[in-house]
């Protein structure tokens, strides 16, 4: 019988080697918590056109559906906030998770260098990795393992370093020593609330993602409904305005990651230049990027909405 503690020190330390900033272990199992709250929120229809996430339901709530005989969550974050800005205000805004290389490339790697290194270290495992493409509740995971707590904006907040953070895990059937959950500290602010045009934050810890910015321009293929002009504040991909406001994010720190830094000719783009954009600029400028979610159709679509608003 081995020592969970050892194992579990050994899983952090190769976690840290392989350059997470942080990781948390949970024991798995059905997520009863979470259960009640995503059924009324799918019944809600705030997952808008978004009908994946209605797949996999129990999956969703359970790991072991999804790794048989699985005993622990590692759940990992992955910094990405960048030093670098777009440096014309006047220009349509990305998201900052995607200045650079698509994060599902890049932390899908080291995953898989993470897993092979368990295996090394105890033996023929059994286990799955996932980074943001499969029905696992990543946030609640990273919350029961003690990284952060889920703030109001539903975004997973940690008190040293803020919200700017890839979540990925490790379902593995070795049992180790499971972390627990820390406080939440959002208190009375309702920076966030208050700050997104579109009111998708409908209450504290509730987003309706069917009027969040990020699904309008990422997610949704149809047209952006009407009734929602001159509130994108020129956003063409993705949004970070919950992010931007919330108080934690001024112990963000710039991220390690080579392959996150933007290419200059992205930065510096000018509004015309993005208007002007054609589909080999598109597919160059993008090639490795998560705005290809987008396609080069959804990326007009969005600038012709912005500049019919502007």
């Amino acid at each position: 019988m081995y020592d969970r503690q050892n194992a579990s020190k050994i899983v952090k330390d190769e976690a840290y080697r392989l350059g997470f900033d942080y990781c948390g272990i949970s024991k798995a199992g059905f997520l009863e918590e979470e259960a009640p709250r995503l059924e009324q929120w799918l019944l809600k229809n705030m997952h808008g056109r978004m009908s994946y996430m209605e797949n996999y339901f129990d999956k969703r709530l359970d790991p072991t559906l999804l790794v048989p005989g699985a005993k622990s969550v590692i759940s990992l974050m992955y910094n990405y906030y960048p030093v670098q800005k777009q440096k014309e205000p006047d220009a349509p805004k990305i998201s900052k998770y995607a200045f650079g290389k698509d994060y599902h490339l890049v932390i899908k790697e080291k995953l898989k260098v993470f897993m092979d290194s368990l295996r090394q270290k105890f033996g023929q495992i059994e286990g799955r990795a996932f980074v943001d493409s499969a029905p696992v509740l990543e946030k609640a995971w990273a919350r029961k393992s003690g990284i952060g707590w889920i703030g109001k904006n539903s975004n997973l907040i940690n008190t040293k370093s803020g919200s700017f953070f890839f979540l990925a895990e490790l379902i593995v059937d070795i049992e180790l020593l499971a972390d627990g959950p820390i406080e939440d500290y959002c208190g009375t602010c309702t920076r966030c609330i208050d700050a997104c045009p579109t009111d998708a934050i409908i209450k504290p810890y509730v987003v309706d993602g069917s009027k969040c910015i990020s699904y309008f321009t990422i997610e949704l293929k149809d047209e952006i409904p009407k009734g929602y002009e001159e509130q994108f504040e020129n956003w063409v991909f993705g949004c970070d305005i919950c992010q931007d406001v919330c108080p934690w994010n001024r112990f963000s720190k710039a991220h390690n990651e080579n392959q996150f830094i933007a290419r200059d000719e992205l930065l510096e783009m000018n509004a015309d230049e993005w208007h002007e954009m054609n589909e080999v600029l598109f597919k160059d400028l993008f090639k490795h990027s998560a705005v290809k979610r987008s396609g080069y159709k959804g990326l007009k679509r969005n600038l012709k909405y912005i500049r019919k608003i502007s």
